[in-house]
Formats: structure tokens, C-alpha cells, sequence
């Protein structure tokens, strides 16, 4: 290789939602762009898309739509008047169509790295010092040094390990595994009930497992509006989760074929035995080797890259991006944000990212969608504020497709009307709140949703009708007397 080609505009290190999309941002915008990424398939080829794509949310969501068919037709089809028989879940086709529709996007970001003549390097990247990566080949080890005035770091997070609970991916899991079993457990435990725990205990209790969910926090998703947590806890018990909140996993041991675990409560210590036990208590970042000591790169206590505002580093040239920072939720829609704003940076154009407005989503069935405030933090500080509710049962079409659970909750400030949060549990909310992070991204009003003009019937109609509750104005609810 010549020096002008291993020197480019702009190295990106990781090929998730925060580093492809930096790296394409970065070739829309003329510079000279390479992504090092080290994720491989099964055939040791490079698949991109990270662990978003390969072996996270988007394996997560395929997997939910098919247990809630399967659900549907053994238990609610009937309803609709249509009876089945020798209903049988082909849990091989189930995975075999999971991982088509991975790869089918990861081929498909691939392709367009390809038509931004973005140079893809299947390796293992390190930051050396300033402007310079070393990328070690997936499959030859052979080194490679490439310099970059610009390097942006998105390696993205991993399962956080349990010391005891240790993954041993037959009886005790994690997330990844936990997407790729062969047959329906019996009787399943999950340790942590926040988002990744809940979306994988909806799958698995679906389609047949009796499910325990054992949760360290006192309360049940304690980042969601309260109101919304308790809804969400009945109904998720009401589907068959057993959800223990205050418990503290002692130890977890394989035997006999099963997992022996034992967890202590505000009522002493239990022992409960489990045909597998899947570990979800969260994410960590993967700085492990990200970085030589030489590049001087500084790391917070719990292995985060420090940055400013602006996603820099303390390495000059080198910004850290994603699930690498505390700098907002570890969400993929945050990276992306992140990839792109730091790409038009390098470009010297300036389109700051508002964290305060972005959503959140756990896809569970029902969905459960918010951003902003919830009420309890505002009560906390003693905001003025007021809140529109509507359930979806009051919903026409809710009613027709026999999705009622849930409800759209809205609180404004209660002199100026501006939206401070936006809070739903129900079918599609994670489609439905879009609408309301647009509204408070354009200063929006309450009473401009309630003026907005909604098909009938919809579901969107339910944030309409929220934003007319906060004046006793809904029109498909009683008014309050």
C-alpha cells in the first residue's frame, strides 16, 4: 500500500447505528472516510450494523413479532372467529428468519458503504496516539497502522457480566443467547427487569415459558412516569410475568440439567431451581483495548470515555460516540444522532443534538414509549404542571383490532401550555411518539396537538384526544365531574 492509502479524512472504529451512519455522514460530506469494525458472522465474514443489527434489538424485534403471532393464534384467534388446530412453534424456522432479516440489513449497509466509497476494514481498531489506528485483520492478524486527522470511536457496549451469575451459554445466558434458543424453556428466569430483561421475558412467555423476572431495584422501571410503570406491571403480571422487584441474585449453579439459583429478599433468602437463567442487568462499554496507554484516552470508573458536550475526547482529533459515553440514554437512535453531528462538526457545520427530547422505547407487548418529564420529577421540584390522559379502550380503532390496553398521557405547565412530557403504554407507541418528540422539538403547545387535525379512526388520535383531556374537552371520554 502507498501512504495515501492507508491515510484518510476521517477513521471511524465500529460499524453499529452510532459508527456506520458517523462514516456515511463523513462521505456525504466529501471527506475520506474508513470504518474498522470486527463483527463477524458465522462464515467468519464481516456483517455490520453492530450489535444492533446482529445480535440486538433488531433479532429482539423479530423474534416479538413472532411470539405475538404465535400468541394471537392460540389464544385470542378465536375472538376474531377463527378456530386453529395443532398449533406447533418450528422454533429453527422462528431463528432461521430472525437471522434473514439481520442480514438482509447488514448487507444492505454494506452496500451502502460501497456507493459512498466508504473502505470497510473487517479488524480489530485501536487508537494508537493522536491521528493514528491500528487495525489487526479478523482473519490473517496481519497489523496495519492508518492515519486519520479525524478518528471517531463507536465501539458500541456488551451484556455487563454478573460475578454471580457467570455465562456459561447452556443454562446461565445472556441477552445474545438468550435470542437463539433451540426450544421453549419451562420454566425461565430473568435477572433484571428493565428493558432488555422485559423485551426478552415478552418473547419467551409468549411462547410458552413460565418466566420470574428478578429485579435488584425496590421499583418496577423506575425511569418510566409512575402512573405508566403500574399500568405496565399489571399488565405484564396479568400476561403471566412473575416480576419480583427488591431481590439480590446470591448465586446462580448448573446441575442436574438445571440452574439452581438463590436470591434474597425483604423476606430472607430463596432458592428457586430454573431450566435456564437469562442475565440482563444492563450494558457496559467496550473501551477494553480501545485504546493504547500511549494515547493518553481517559475513562471514567465504570470503563466510559470521557467527553464534553461536543463529543470529544481528551485525545485531540478523536471523538467518542454511542454507548462509549455517559452523554445521553445508551440508545441506538442517540448514537446515530451522535454519528451524524460529530461528522458535520469535522465538516464545520454546527447542528447541536437536544438530549433533553429524546424518546425511549421498550418493546414489549404492549410497547411502552415516553420523552421528557415524568410526573414524579416534576412534583419533585415543584413544577405548576397539569396532565391529559386517554385511554386506549376509549380508542374506535383500538377497539377494532382488540388492542386496548394502555393509555397516552400528556403533561403540559400549567400557565404556558408547553408540553414538559409525553408518556404512553400501548399498541405502537413507539410509532406514536414521534409525534410528540416533533412537537416539543418545535416548541409546540398542548393545544397545538389538540388543534392538529387526526384520521378517524386512529390510533394517533389518542395524543389529540390527551392534549383536549387536559381541558375536559376530550370527545370520546365522559367528562370529569
Amino acid at each position: 500500500m502507498t501512504k495515501s492509502d492507508l491515510t484518510y479524512d476521517a477513521i471511524i472504529i465500529g460499524a453499529g447505528p452510532a459508527g456506520y451512519v458517523a462514516a456515511i455522514r463523513c462521505a456525504q460530506l466529501g471527506l475520506k472516510t474508513a470504518c474498522i469494525d470486527n463483527w463477524s458472522n458465522a462464515k467468519k465474514q464481516s456483517s455490520l450494523g453492530g450489535t444492533f443489527v446482529n445480535a440486538g434489538c433488531i433479532s429482539s424485534m423479530a423474534l416479538l413479532e413472532s411470539s405475538k403471532i404465535y400468541h394471537l393464534l392460540n389464544n385470542d384467534i378465536t375472538d376474531h372467529g377463527i378456530t386453529l388446530d395443532n398449533l406447533k412453534v418450528d422454533h429453527q424456522q422462528m431463528i432461521k428468519r430472525k437471522d434473514s432479516i439481520t442480514h438482509s440489513l447488514s448487507d444492505h449497509i454494506a452496500e451502502l458503504f460501497r456507493l459512498n466509497k466508504i473502505d470497510c476494514i473487517h479488524a480489530r481498531g485501536k487508537l494508537l496516539t493522536t491521528g493514528q489506528v491500528e487495525a489487526v485483520d479478523i482473519n490473517s492478524e496481519k497489523r496495519t497502522v492508518y492515519a486519520a486527522e479525524h478518528i471517531i470511536l463507536a465501539t458500541g457496549s456488551s451484556p455487563a457480566e454478573l460475578p454471580c451469575a457467570v455465562i456459561d451459554d447452556e443454562f446461565i445466558i445472556d441477552s445474545t443467547m438468550a435470542l437463539n434458543l433451540k426450544q421453549t424453556p419451562h420454566k425461565l428466569g430473568v435477572i433484571g427487569a428493565g428493558i432488555i430483561g422485559l423485551e426478552l421475558a415478552g418473547i419467551w412467555n409468549r411462547l410458552g415459558s413460565n418466566v420470574i423476572l428478578l429485579e435488584a431495584q425496590e421499583t418496577f422501571l423506575p425511569a418510566t412516569d409512575l402512573q405508566i410503570s403500574e399500568q405496565a406491571y399489571q399488565i405484564f403480571t396479568n400476561q403471566g410475568l412473575d416480576i419480583r422487584t427488591g431481590t439480590r441474585v446470591i448465586s446462580a449453579k448448573k446441575g442436574n440439567k438445571k440452574v439452581t439459583v438463590e436470591y434474597q429478599d425483604s423476606e430472607g433468602m430463596h432458592t428457586i431451581r430454573l431450566d435456564k437463567i437469562i442475565v440482563a442487568s444492563g450494558r457496559q462499554p467496550n473501551t477494553e483495548n480501545l485504546a493504547s496507554e500511549e494515547a493518553n484516552l481517559l475513562l471514567d470508573d465504570n470503563g466510559f470515555v470521557h467527553v464534553d458536550e461536543n463529543c470529544c475526547t481528551t485525545v485531540p482529533g478523536v471523538f467518542a460516540i454511542g454507548d462509549l459515553t455517559t452523554l445521553g440514554p445508551m440508545l441506538a437512535h442517540k448514537g446515530l444522532e451522535e454519528g451524524v453531528y460529530v461528522a458535520e462538526q469535522i465538516a464545520d457545520k454546527d447542528n447541536p443534538i437536544n438530549y433533553d427530547i429524546i424518546p425511549s422505547v421498550i418493546y414489549t407487548s404492549p410497547e411502552i414509549a415516553w420523552v421528557g418529564q415524568t410526573e414524579q420529577a416534576l412534583k419533585a421540584v415543584g413544577e405548576n404542571y397539569k396532565i391529559g390522559i386517554f385511554p386506549f379502550s376509549a380508542s374506535a380503532r383500538a377497539q377494532a383490532s382488540g388492542k386496548t390496553e394502555g393509555m397516552v398521557k400528556i403533561i403540559t405547565h400549567a400557565e404556558t401550555d408547553a408540553i414538559l412530557g409525553v408518556h404512553i403504554i400501548g399498541d405502537q407507541a413507539s410509532e406514536l411518539i414521534a409525534e410528540a418528540v416533533l412537537a416539543m422539538e418545535f416548541s409546540a403547545s398542548a393545544e397545538d396537538l389538540a388543534r392538529t387535525i387526526h384520521a378517524q379512526p386512529s390510533i394517533s388520535e389518542a395524543l389529540q384526544e390527551a392534549a383536549l383531556s387536559l381541558d375536559n374537552r376530550a370527545l370520546n371520554l365522559p367528562p370529569n365531574i
